[in-house]
């Protein structure tokens, strides 16, 4: 596809420095004051002062300017306004209210990393040798962003700027509730769904395994068991393995790994899902607050206020 990666983020909250301290120990590298890289994306994540926390703006990277020439006509189609100044094109998803950009760029080369050695019934991938994660001492890293979920007023408009308009592809949808969309060979980089209110619920960052899954949140909970969502668990949808954490702001922010992935687009039939189940194959089962952040209501009669 000409769309090859979800590139950045951009999300206000209440308190940027308490929120950047929280990502700085999640393992993202602050290179700035607020702004932040992973090891293999660079600079992929900006935190803005917002009175309420929420998704200001998102970033993709796309071939060359006859792609952006191509979201410039669907967008304008689809009567919404755009900027386009050769290699960057602007525009407003005018529902949500965030700062869409595509922009040309080189695709990104990942580095190829050796698969983790596990063992299993006739199948000993790991003889007379313990376990490489025992001997692993480094912090975990994000290798990159991998996508972010957005609730919106009106899941069919959301979802139209960004399939009709901008060129993402649907690759599996929850009826009546949402939908999971890609710009690149990922599973999804970003699901829309339907809420009471506009508002971030998470991002998600790739790590090497499952063992760095693990790793990660319980070094993020050592000090800070309050930060814990939901996981260790396998999501049904997507396939990948999961553990959801909680900044101060009220954003959940996931570890991942094993992630589905749609290389041949004529391979892969979107599938419609009902209900919770669909969300998770195995772990514990998501909690409330996890469908339904605690802080909507605050949000919807504009009282929140950061930790609450």
């Amino acid at each position: 596809m000409a769309l090859h990666r979800l590139k950045s983020l951009t999300v206000g909250v209440p308190d940027v420095a308490r929120t950047a301290d929280y990502y700085v120990d999640f393992g993202l590298e602050q290179v700035a004051p607020g702004r932040f890289a992973t090891v293999e994306g660079g600079e992929q994540f900006m935190l803005k002062p917002s009175r309420v926390r929420r998704l200001l703006g998102m970033t993709i990277a796309v071939d060359d300017t006859d792609d952006l020439g191509r979201i410039a006509a669907n967008l304008t189609r689809l009567e919404v306004p755009v900027q386009w100044d050769g290699t960057t094109l602007r525009a407003r998803e005018p529902v949500a209210d965030i700062e869409f950009e595509a922009t040309v760029e080189p695709r990104s080369t990942r580095a190829t990393v050796a698969a983790t050695p596990y063992n299993g019934p006739g199948r000993l991938d790991r003889p007379d040798t313990r376990a490489p994660v025992l001997s692993r001492a480094d912090p975990v890293r994000p290798l990159a962003l991998g996508h972010v979920v957005i609730g919106t007023v009106d899941q069919e408009s959301t979802q139209r700027f960004f399939t009709e308009g901008v060129g993402f592809k649907v690759s599996d949808v929850v009826t009546g509730r949402a939908a999971f969309l890609r710009c690149s060979t990922d599973h999804h980089n970003l699901l829309v769904q339907q809420a009471p209110i506009n508002f971030l619920h998470h991002t998600s960052w790739q790590v090497a395994d499952v063992d760095d899954v693990g790793r990660g949140a319980m070094s993020m909970l050592a000090e800070h068991p309050e930060r814990h969502v939901w996981g260790l668990g396998r999501h049904h949808i997507g396939s990948n393995f999961f553990w959801y954490l909680k900044d101060p702001a009220g954003n959940f922010s996931e570890y991942y790994s094993d992630m589905d992935a749609i290389v041949d687009d004529q391979l892969w039939t979107p599938r419609s899902f009902e209900g919770v189940r669909a969300l998770y194959e195995w772990g514990p089962p998501p909690p409330p607050s996890f469908i339904n952040p605690e802080d909507l209501a605050a949000h919807m009669t504009g009282a929140h206020a950061e930790g609450s």
